[in-house]
């Protein structure tokens, strides 16, 4: 069958510059660079006490409320498939007007979060909170112009991605990160400086990339004009509007669960952070820089209505996300204290952080698989402009997983989080499987077959690293956590890999032959 779709315009077709695994190493490197230094950002921040850093963690939650809708996920997902579908002249004008738009838009939104940062941090916290109020209200207002920063770097990174110049945009985090560090370090020790902190790490992101886009002819002229493009933009960012208000009541809902004084110690906040630190790291290197890297080439297949390379592409991601998250997913499962160990800088870590984060750690590492099934299929809908498909499946996924949450953490505790998480990846990767099955076909033997061997080898491996972790010194401190993952996950993973190779994998031989060049 073939889906049914708005007409698309003429395409103007370009020879890929490099080749689809090239690509994918070069965001996979940028991503690691960036979780890498974002680990040691989030270990620094680790040494403040629990008043500033849960207090900070709330502010920015404000910010990151609205950025995925105005910046990383909208623009990404909406922005790519419609420009390219358009000759260069009208690409110029349409990012052009997008950009202007976008600054507009994030102005106003700035000037409000400021003056309602009261009232949006009593909707973030509890009635009784573990969190300094006053201190959350001061950094939010501090922070608000993130918004603007991260915004306006997604242009950039949407316009470098869209040409398939991965290097500037995938090494724009790590300058957020690298200046942010600096700031940490060199700055006081106050709320003050620590929201500034971000700012300048904000600008930093945003400056490393105007180089590429100047060097490469994609430096656009903001402007408040019209274009007939920015309606198909607006057309596909409207549905986010529908996933991005069910992810943020998702983020509202554990804010506020978490800040709740008489269920939770203070210090639970900043113990979720370190679990999200550590679990982007691993998803974002692993599940999201893959499929980064093959969503222009979905978009131009989609553009140019070649269905049976579409197909074929998403055989060849769904195999390759799910190779790299199967290890990854056991061995967090197993290894989960040990991960969160290499962020404490200190003999005498704080336990009620230390807790918090190895039980919600280990319970999102059995969400790594369902989730990477769900973050490709949903680009092969956001290149097809099939947007209101996937956001409705997104949204009723993320309020499932809300009412999951109200039904397994209080008898399940930490570890609730993690499985109300994988509950809603596999009934969500379900629902969109259906979906691309009616409209495509899906390759469903090909994939089972794949998950079959890939999933008990997985899980093998996982139980020879906890076997050998009950050999080591107990977690908590950065030294045994660091011997942890090395000895223990490198057992565990040379597991995964022999046995890939007896199994006579496709993904583990083209590695092997990479590494033999």
């Amino acid at each position: 069958m073939t889906p049914t779709g708005p007409a698309q315009p003429a395409v103007v077709t370009t020879a890929p510059r490099r080749s689809l695994r090239a690509n994918t190493l070069i965001v996979m490197a940028g991503t690691l660079g960036s979780r890498l230094s974002g680990i040691v950002r989030t270990m620094i921040m680790g040494i403040f006490g629990n008043a500033l850093l849960d207090a900070f963690l709330v502010a920015v939650r404000v910010p990151n409320l609205l950025r995925e809708l105005l910046a990383e996920g909208a623009l990404v997902n909406s922005f790519i498939p419609v420009y390219k579908s358009l000759d260069t002249a009208e690409r110029r004008k349409l990012a052009q007007t997008f950009s202007g738009v976008l600054i507009a838009v994030n102005l106003v939104l700035m000037a409000l979060g400021i003056l309602a940062a009261p009232l949006i941090v009593d909707l973030l916290i509890a009635a009784t909170p573990n969190v300094n109020r006053d201190a959350a209200i001061y950094m939010t207002q501090l922070v608000m112009p993130f918004l603007m920063l991260i915004s306006l770097s997604s242009v950039a990174m949407g316009l470098l991605n869209a040409d398939e110049h991965f290097k500037e945009s995938s090494f724009a985090p790590v300058a957020f990160n690298l200046a942010s560090i600096a700031a940490l370090l060199l700055l006081p020790d106050t709320a003050t400086w620590l929201a500034f902190g971000w700012l300048i790490g904000g600008v930093a992101q945003l400056l490393v990339q105007l180089p590429a886009l100047r060097r490469f002819g994609l430096l656009p002229a903001p402007a408040l004009q019209p274009h007939p493009a920015l309606t198909r933009v607006l057309k596909q960012m409207a549905p986010f509007t529908l996933t991005a208000g069910a992810r943020q009541f998702l983020n509202l809902y554990v804010t506020r669960l978490l800040s709740n004084g008489t269920q939770f110690p203070a210090g639970t906040q900043s113990g979720y952070f370190y679990a999200e630190t550590l679990f982007t790291t691993v998803n974002g290197l692993f599940v999201v820089s893959p499929v980064l890297a093959l969503f222009p080439r979905f978009s131009q297949h989609a553009a140019d209505r070649d269905w049976p390379a579409f197909r074929q592409l998403t055989l060849q991601g769904i195999r390759t996300t799910t190779f790299l998250a199967a290890p990854m997913s056991a061995l967090l499962v197993a290894l989960a204290p040990y991960a969160v160990s290499i962020i404490n800088l200190k003999a005498d870590f704080d336990v009620p952080r230390f807790q918090a984060a190895s039980g919600i750690l280990t319970g999102w590492a059995l969400a790594l698989i369902p989730w990477a099934l769900v973050t490709l299929l949903l680009r092969t809908f956001y290149a097809r402009e099939r947007t209101r498909e996937a956001v409705t499946v997104s949204a009723i996924g993320f309020v499932l997983e809300v009412v999951l949450y109200r039904l397994l953490v209080p008898s399940l505790g930490f570890l609730g989080f993690g499985i109300s998480t994988t509950i809603s990846g596999i009934l969500m990767a379900g629902a969109l499987t259906f979906m691309y099955r009616r409209a495509l076909g899906f390759p469903g033997r090909e994939v089972a077959g794949h998950l079959v061997r890939v999933v008990p080898l997985a899980a093998a491996s996982g139980l020879v690293a906890w076997l050998v972790s009950l050999t080591l010194p107990d977690p908590g401190f950065i030294l045994p956590g660091l011997l942890g993952l090395a000895v223990a996950g490198g057992v565990g993973l040379g597991v995964y890999l022999t046995g890939a190779l007896a199994l006579r994998l496709p993904e583990v031989a083209g590695l092997m032959r990479r590494l033999k060049r």
